[in-house]
């Protein structure tokens, strides 16, 4: 790995303080690389020539709240860990910003496969393919069947009136993007307004559960739930219209939506809803709704960012044609709605 150092974590800072926290944990000089960058809160994998685990901060500059996203993030793990939904062992949260300049905690290293794309998919083939992500919604219905209070997230959220705090937030951020017409979008906004379900008993829901957030076994089980920034409690069904937009097979182009439901062997996205229901006993008549806000949410997201793209604000390739894309998202969401 080098000796160089990655932004953002400095390794001899690092090993004072988990040898003053966890002694003994690391036994020789440490190094580290970056593995996620951007927006959202950066990941590193440390090795001191022994073992590997993983770091995870907030992005560079940013010092709005961080103390409180780290400890959320690390609080929601160390819940989890005991139950069986499978996510990283937490080692340490540090909230003290001068040992690496933001709040960060440390976790256990998982190994196994991050499936973003169909291509990837496809070098595993149809029966495996089909088998992970089943697995993947398996892992769901595992998530939202933790009981909050019985893990210590009794007060992790607030989910009375979530589904309609979530179409303000989202109504709010379309509101500081617009920089053009978009046809639908504001009756995609209206419509899901008028036709709010009612919501099951509050869960932990992750936030942006899907394929991409997850490490795949050699097994093909998932090992690991990752990115966990989002969760809070919440309408469990707000993660089923998620994974299932992100699992479709036509969900447009461009790098803002997955592609991996177009992989061979992929079940369909009706599969996926009916073995969430069987398995979890719950109620996904409205899931139609659901599906629909989740192309709302990500098609403000989409124009959030071409928004910046246009004032030059966007750091990095690939979001110059992302603007293409929410007009497609739109459409599947009014689409959604013709179907409930």
């Amino acid at each position: 790995m080098g000796d160089t150092h990655p932004p953002g974590l400095a390794p001899e800072a690092l090993r004072r303080h988990l040898d003053a926290a966890r002694p003994g944990l690391a036994t020789g000089p440490l190094s580290a690389h970056l593995v996620e960058g951007g927006k959202s809160n950066l990941t590193y994998v440390v090795t001191d020539g022994a073992a590997q685990w993983v770091v995870r901060r907030p992005p560079l500059g940013h010092v709005l709240a961080t103390a409180h996203d780290m400890s959320r993030e690390f609080r929601v793990i160390s819940a989890l860990h005991p139950t069986s939904v499978p996510v990283p062992e937490p080692l340490l949260l540090c909230q003290d910003p001068e040992v690496l300049g933001a709040p960060f905690y440390v976790m256990e290293f998982v190994a196994g496969t991050c499936y973003r794309t169909a291509g990837r998919l496809a070098r595993i083939g149809p029966q495996r393919t089909r088998e992970l992500v089943l697995g993947l919604v398996d892992t769901l219905v595992e998530l939202h069947a933790v009981d909050p209070a019985a893990v210590g997230l009794a007060d992790f959220g607030r989910p009375d009136g979530y589904l309609e705090r979530q179409l303000r937030r989202w109504s709010k951020q379309l509101a500081a993007s617009r920089s053009r017409e978009l046809p639908g979008i504001d009756e995609l906004r209206d419509r899901l307004a008028r036709s709010l379900p009612a919501s099951p008993a509050p869960t932990v829901v992750h936030g942006d559960f899907k394929l991409d957030n997850v490490l795949a076994g050699a097994d093909d089980r998932v090992a690991a739930v990752l990115d966990w920034e989002m969760s809070t409690l919440g309408d469990p069904l707000s993660d089923l219209g998620l994974l299932a937009m992100y699992s479709s097979r036509e969900a447009g182009p461009g790098a803002a939506v997955s592609n991996t439901g177009t992989a061979p062997g992929h079940p369909e996205v009706s599969e996926l809803i009916e073995r969430y229901a069987a398995r979890s006993g719950r109620d996904v008549s409205a899931i139609n709704w659901y599906c629909a806000f989740a192309y709302f949410k990500l098609a403000v997201i989409a124009e959030g960012i071409h928004y910046r793209y246009r004032l030059g604000q966007t750091v990095g390739g690939g979001f110059d044609s992302i603007g293409e894309v929410v007009p497609h998202l739109v459409a599947h969401g009014l689409a959604s709605l013709q179907e409930g």
